[in-house]
């Protein structure tokens, strides 16, 4: 029975071996072209929307996730952690036609001012953008009049992306922590 058993495995994998394509094992690299991914002319992007972080009321967009022992006697909150899935709109009204989301976190990450690591995906959800995503990573400094921050990659119409997003806050309030941001993005795309 065992032996049966064994020969059935072996052949499977023997005949899985012939259809499963090959590559070279001692390959780690290879030069490809970009007509075989369907790249064609890099065009240039400009998107423009409204990023609303809302921390207060019973349905908060940006919830903390994580703290250290020193975060709330620190003047900058430093090593708060925020989990975010904010509405991105046309307009600066929440009740602005929704264009996609800001999905990710960000970090307190400066003990001397208001500087947070941002790592976040902006997902569309409207018009030819619809399922594509461009990738944020960098710094916001939050006091600054306009922030700039690199976009580092992308999905779907965004494959390949590059470029960088300004930020720019619209309202802020004291009291909740809630925020409007006005984002201008500019980017390189096939």
């Amino acid at each position: 029975m065992a032996s049966a058993a064994l020969k059935l495995i072996s052949s499977i994998l023997f005949l899985s071996s012939l259809i499963i394509p090959r590559y070279n094992c001692q390959e780690f690299s290879r030069k490809l072209s970009k007509e075989e991914f369907g790249l064609k002319k890099e065009k240039l992007s400009h998107l423009h929307f409204y990023f609303h972080d809302i921390l207060s009321g019973r349905n908060p967009t940006a919830v903390q996730v994580a703290s250290a022992a020193m975060t709330n006697t620190s003047s900058t909150l430093f090593g708060l952690v925020t989990m975010i899935d904010d509405r991105l709109t046309v307009g600066p009204n929440m009740t602005s036609k929704l264009v996609g989301r800001a999905q990710g976190i960000y970090a307190s990450a400066d003990l001397d001012e208001v500087g947070l690591l941002m790592v976040l995906n902006f997902v569309f959800v409207e018009g030819k953008y619809n399922g594509s995503t461009l990738s944020v990573l960098g710094r916001n400094n939050v006091f600054s009049a306009v922030r700039e921050m690199p976009i580092v990659g992308g999905s779907g119409l965004f494959r390949f992306a590059r470029g960088y997003a300004q930020a720019k806050t619209h309202h802020f309030n004291l009291q909740t922590g809630d925020a409007t941001v006005e984002y201008n993005v500019y980017v390189f795309h096939y």
